[in-house]
């Protein structure tokens, strides 16, 4: 009868060492140590948002019970006060500092997200959406101003690439979370994850508090930076890049607005398609975000990576305005192409945009004028779903063409602008 056991040459290999594994993982985080810190922290951040961006609407008309159109208007209100919040923040950060004031900031939101729970008066609820929403979007433009002072100056834009890469992770696990929330769809559930929300930010001002600048802020920087009027509203340059990137920026208002009506709505491509586009443009971002990136370090060069990803965009939405009247197959390819044609131009843009921001600002003003930049990016995405309504769904093709030629614009307006 043959033996079943193994021969001694032919043992079965051991396991991986825990080693090993750990220093596999390893090598998926960034050398250096403040970035693998901000890693930790857009990580815990962007979970909380998961949840709270995903289940926001849902807890405020369910839970707290206001109507869908009252909710809609305070929402409104509420990002017309984050608009008007990135200037005023990012020339405070200018003048006491990055880390403080985005201390500050995070703690106002932790606080204003966390009394969503305490209160039933559509006054008060509109009162704490404004604070939060002035938290979040004062929040953007400061942080931006940070990451300049904690990163060395050819880390800057990797940098934020590889956070964006993490921010996909990071809500894509939140998002996950709060498709569990709405499945048990009880009253204890969503106040469990809006408090989570909320004490994400408190932890997050923590860790922020602990970081420590490459090159620390003088009292005489401090000090030019805080006098004269905003030097980022008196460069007519710096104002058109910041509208041209506003223009760009109206694409995450095409993949979260204007792709889900245009499936549904007038394509015969399955409805599936539409949570599928975001899993696919997420996916995309993660992987390819930090190799986008290369290439942007002089602004010229920045300026035609920039408009490498507005015309990618551009082309995408020609792709998609076509799925319209063509079977139910063929709708799918072209959406699934479109998307990934978007995914391709966001993370070129983003690049492009990300190094312009900081290659044009003064050394000591990146406050100024991160609060400038992110101002009109804000604004793009509060004006962006009633352009997508009104005028790209509204005429179809023909709408998806305009669209096209605005983004195509914005791109060669860049190079065209850079270049002088």
């Amino acid at each position: 009868m043959t033996s079943t056991a193994p021969a001694a040459d032919q043992a079965a290999p051991p396991p991986p060492a825990p080693h090993r594994v750990r220093s596999r993982f390893a090598r998926l985080l960034p050398a250096d140590r403040v970035l693998r810190r901000l890693t930790a922290i857009t990580l815990v951040n962007t979970v909380g948002n998961g949840l709270g961006m995903t289940l926001g609407v849902v807890y405020f008309t369910r839970v707290m019970g206001f109507g869908v159109g009252a909710v809609g208007l305070v929402l409104t209100l509420a990002g017309a006060c984050g608009v008007a919040a990135g200037v005023p923040a990012g020339r405070l950060s200018d003048r006491y500092g990055p880390k403080p004031v985005l201390v500050a900031l995070l703690a106002l939101q932790a606080v204003s997200a966390a009394a969503y729970v305490l209160v039933d008066a559509l006054a008060a609820f509109a009162v704490l959406a404004c604070l939060v929403a002035v938290a979040d979007r004062g929040g953007s433009a400061v942080r931006g101003a940070l990451f300049a002072e904690v990163l060395p100056v050819d880390g800057r834009v990797t940098g934020r690439a590889y956070l964006r890469s993490v921010t996909n992770i990071g809500l894509s696990v939140g998002t996950l979370g709060a498709a569990a929330v709405l499945q048990l769809d009880t009253r204890g559930a969503y106040l469990t994850a809006m408090l989570v929300d909320a004490a994400s930010f408190g932890v997050i001002a923590v860790l922020y508090a602990l970081l420590v600048p490459v090159a620390p802020r003088t009292a005489a920087q401090a000090a030019r930076a805080a006098s004269g009027p905003n030097p980022a509203l008196r460069d007519r340059a710096f104002l058109a890049v910041t509208g041209l990137n506003a223009v760009i920026t109206l694409q995450f208002v095409m993949i979260e607005v204007g792709l889900p009506l245009w499936v549904v709505r007038d394509t015969a491509a399955p409805r599936w398609m539409v949570a599928g586009g975001l899993l696919v443009n997420t996916a995309l971002v993660i992987v390819l975000q930090v190799r986008a990136t290369r290439g942007t370090e002089q602004p010229r060069a920045a300026a035609l990576v920039f408009r490498r990803g507005a015309l990618l965009v551009a082309a995408s939405c020609l792709v998609v305005g076509l799925a319209a009247g063509l079977p139910g197959w063929a709708a799918a390819l072209l959406v699934a192409a479109g998307v990934a044609c978007q995914a391709l131009g966001e993370v070129y843009s983003q690049a492009g945009a990300w190094a312009l921001s900081y290659d044009l600002a003064k050394d000591e003003a990146h406050g100024a004028y991160q609060g400038v930049f992110n101002t009109g990016m804000s604004g793009a995405l509060m004006l962006g779903p009633a352009l997508m309504t009104s005028v790209v769904i509204a005429h179809g093709l023909l709408g998806w063409a305009l669209l096209a030629a605005l983004f195509a614009a914005a791109g060669w307006g860049m190079t065209a602008l850079v270049r002088r």
